[in-house]
């Protein structure tokens, strides 16, 4: 199984939309449009995981000059700024069938790659607390509890600094 890593495309906007519905709640999944959004604003950060041409999952974020996300970011592109010093993750989404197999590494590998090689400090995201080992796995650090309220969670503030 090679997992081939890539950048997105328009094209790829109603698989993305699917997998998103498969992997968050309701009430924390980004809609069809705000991908729309954030594929035409931040294309350069928008990575996709396929197999024989088949997405099966991706990761994606904006850049931005806060040390934190927050809630606004995750609802408009308006706060993407392409020379922001962090980059951040709003979503690492893998198919059920693909977990465990490397694929979301892949993707955070490359992600941060990019955040990188495009000059970023930081690397941002919030993540629940079951997740907090796995980011941490990455180097990333745990700040605590988030502002974050999005869909109702409790979020955890995680940062990697380049």
């Amino acid at each position: 199984m090679e997992v081939i890593i890539r950048a997105v495309c328009l094209v790829d906007l109603d698989r993305i939309s699917e997998i998103e519905a498969i992997c968050f709640p309701a009430a924390e999944a980004a809609t069809r449009e705000t991908f729309r959004e954030r594929i035409v604003a931040f294309p350069e950060s928008f990575l996709i995981a396929e197999i024989d041409g088949v997405i099966i999952g991706f990761i994606n974020g904006c850049a931005t000059n806060s040390s934190v996300i927050y809630d606004e970011l995750f609802h408009s592109t308006e706060g993407h700024i392409v020379e922001g010093k962090n980059l951040s993750v709003f979503g690492l989404d893998v198919i059920p069938e693909y977990r465990k197999q490397r694929v979301a590494s892949k993707l955070m590998q490359q992600f941060i790659q990019v955040a990188r090689s495009t000059g970023k400090e930081k690397v941002i995201l919030t993540c629940k607390d079951r997740l907090v080992h796995y980011y941490e796995s990455f180097g990333f650090e745990n700040n605590g509890i988030s502002n974050s309220t999005h869909g109702g969670a409790k979020w955890f503030d995680m940062t990697l600094v380049l």
